[in-house]
């Protein structure tokens, strides 16, 4: 089924939900010339209806395939992926000073949307890239970012992320992967990682993986992990390349998803030893990483919206044409759609208002990015950065968890036809399900969120945050509007229980970290439910000001009153699971016995 982005609700939900133009008035983002949104925009959907989205039912029936070390990708990828990059969008976001186009990191996240709604496996691969580009750009030495990144940025090479092994997922500490010092400067660097996203491919000359190991000195857990750039070919001083590294493929993961994306098995230093550059300093690799990672762990939070709103889409368009059973209210002798059905109406409009909500969490998180790196105030440019810590674990483990949700209605929407690959919900639905998993599980993100966003500053935060959303819900008691001046007192019933959660949650977190940990996914979705509610009510009320009683403005409270009067409502029960106490151990005991 083919895709179109639904690009007046994603400029709103940019401009409005995540406060560009208030952004741009206050002058925190220098001379960007908002006059470029539209066409970027349009452009971009061009390229995602196109050129990318007819990728993917092949990329999911044919895959990638892997034979004697070489990874192919899909019939038509690899020129796909050449248009794509010689259009500019591997650059759109990046510094000018090596190529990029230094445009927002904001406007690039609505181009992403689109990309991984257009074909999440695709998208991928340029994901990996930017997640690359950052890492070197923040901490790479002069002489490897002059080689590297224009070639990066240009998308003429791919970059990769070396991370897990079989022992040492998520506990990167337990990681394996060696690296010796070399007399030239370089290391040598043995090992094996897994579960490698286009580790290895047919799209790009050359793969610059950024390579977790430890060196042989170095101190036990995570303090003695550091980050090395290990090139597919090594390249001269101008680029050209060179001999083939010690690093290769070992084979592809057949997975539940993503079939197009090569899932590879690397092995490293099967003979002298792959050849690595230090990025930053010895033992000081996580911190470098997670630079790269929380770039990536927003891109995630897109392809969940991204996902979820392709199969919204292509939900609606069944329930339109699919005719079954005669309406309560229908006077036809003959069937009706099912759109006229109650209950489909539900899931529509949940599946709608759900990924509109992610939306709007996912474009605030890129904006308050681009906020804090580009406003000339240093207070407010701290501001931001904290604001985009605290929203970056709800951008990706909202966004994700919702996806999941959003394309298992959509299969619901579709009925038996929906479980039969022939439609593609099934493949939405399949496709979704790793986004809750990999660049950090959603459980690891509500930790972050607890453990290291909340507790760093006791809340500070947040609670900035919590006033933001007040004077949100003020404002929507303000309105002329009555429909949108009802949505004030529940607004302010939801912000209510995040402002006492979080608090309970900040002094459990002191007395009783177990039971802050048992209750930190409950948090996270009260938080992410109370913020998207009140950002699409931020955007109904910027419509309706703008634009009055007119459709444009009605949608956007359709979204905003559904929100709020349907999804939003579930924050006490969260708030009260949020702070339980965990079961004794005993319960535990007789719960968790496998006997």
């Amino acid at each position: 089924m083919p895709y179109q982005p639904p690009l007046d609700d994603m400029i709103r939900t940019l401009r409005d939900a995540a406060g560009l133009d208030e952004a741009i008035a206050q002058g925190h983002l220098g001379d960007f010339d908002d006059s470029l949104i539209e066409p970027v925009a349009q452009e971009a959907a061009r390229v995602a209806s196109d050129l990318i989205a007819p990728l993917n039912r092949d990329g999911d029936r044919i895959g990638a395939t892997f034979a004697n070390g070489t990874v192919t990708t899909p019939p038509g990828w690899s020129a796909a992926y050449r248009a794509w990059r010689e259009g500019g969008w591997n650059g759109l976001s990046v510094p000018e000073e090596f190529g990029g186009q230094g445009l927002p990191l904001s406007l690039n996240a609505l181009c992403f949307d689109m990309w991984s709604a257009a074909s999440l496996s695709f998208s991928l691969c340029p994901l990996l890239t930017l997640g690359a580009i950052d890492a070197i750009s923040h901490h790479g030495s002069p002489a490897i970012k002059q080689l590297y990144l224009p070639r990066l940025i240009s998308g003429e090479w791919t970059g990769t992320m070396l991370l897990t092994e079989p022992q040492a997922g998520s506990d990167v500490g337990a990681l394996r992967t060696r690296a010796d010092r070399h007399d030239d400067g370089t290391y040598r660097i043995k090992g094996s990682k897994i579960f490698i996203t286009y580790g290895e491919h047919d799209m790009a000359e050359n793969i610059v993986h950024l390579v977790l190991a430890r060196l042989p000195d170095a101190p036990a857990g995570t303090r003695g992990i550091s980050l090395f750039l290990v090139p597919k070919f090594l390249p001269d001083a101008n680029g050209a390349l060179g001999a083939r590294n010690d690093i290769r493929a070992s084979g592809i993961e057949h997975k539940l998803g993503i079939h197009g994306s090569p899932t590879c098995m690397m092995s490293l230093g099967d003979d002298e030893g792959a050849i690595g550059y230090l990025i930053g300093e010895e033992n000081r690799g996580m911190a470098c990483m997670f630079t790269m990672m929380n770039q990536a762990r927003l891109g995630v939070g897109l392809e969940g919206v991204g996902i979820a709103d392709r199969a919204t889409q292509q939900a609606l368009i069944y329930a339109q044409e699919r005719q079954q059973g005669r309406a309560i209210s229908s006077t036809a002798n003959a069937s009706d759609a099912i759109i006229a059905h109650p209950d489909v109406q539900r899931m529509l409009m949940q599946m709608h208002a759900l990924t509109a909500a992610a939306r709007a969490i996912c474009y605030a998180t890129a904006l308050a990015i681009d906020v804090s790196h580009r406003a000339s105030s240093p207070d407010v440019a701290s501001q931001a950065a904290a604001r985009a810590a605290l929203l970056t674990p709800l951008a990706k483990a909202f966004s994700t968890d919702i996806a999941n949700e959003v394309t298992s209605l959509g299969v619901q929407v579709h009925g038996g036809m929906g479980y039969i690959e022939e439609t593609g919900a099934a493949q939405h639905f399949r496709d979704a399900r790793i986004t809750a998993i990999y660049e950090g599980t959603n459980g690891i993100q509500a930790i972050d969120l607890v453990m290291r966003k909340l507790a760093a500053d006791k809340g500070e935060a947040m609670l900035a945050l919590i006033h933001d959303l007040e004077a949100i819900a003020m404002q929507a008691g303000q309105s002329d509007h009555a429909p949108l001046k009802a949505l004030s007192a529940p607004m302010f019933d939801a912000i209510a229980h995040l402002k006492q959660a979080s608090l309970r949650m900040i002094e459990t977190l002191n007395r009783d970290p177990s039971t802050a940990l048992a209750g930190a996914s409950d948090f996270l979705r009260l938080a992410s439910l109370v913020t998207g509610g009140a950002l699409l009510t931020k955007s109904a009320l910027k419509a309706f000001a703008r634009e009055g009683e007119v459709p444009a403005s009605l949608k956007a409270f359709a979204l905003a009153q559904f929100f709020v009067t349907h999804i939003m409502v579930f924050v006490a029960a969260l708030a009260a699971c949020a702070s339980a106490p965990m079961p004794s151990a005993a319960s535990r005991d007789a719960l968790l016995n496998s006997n």
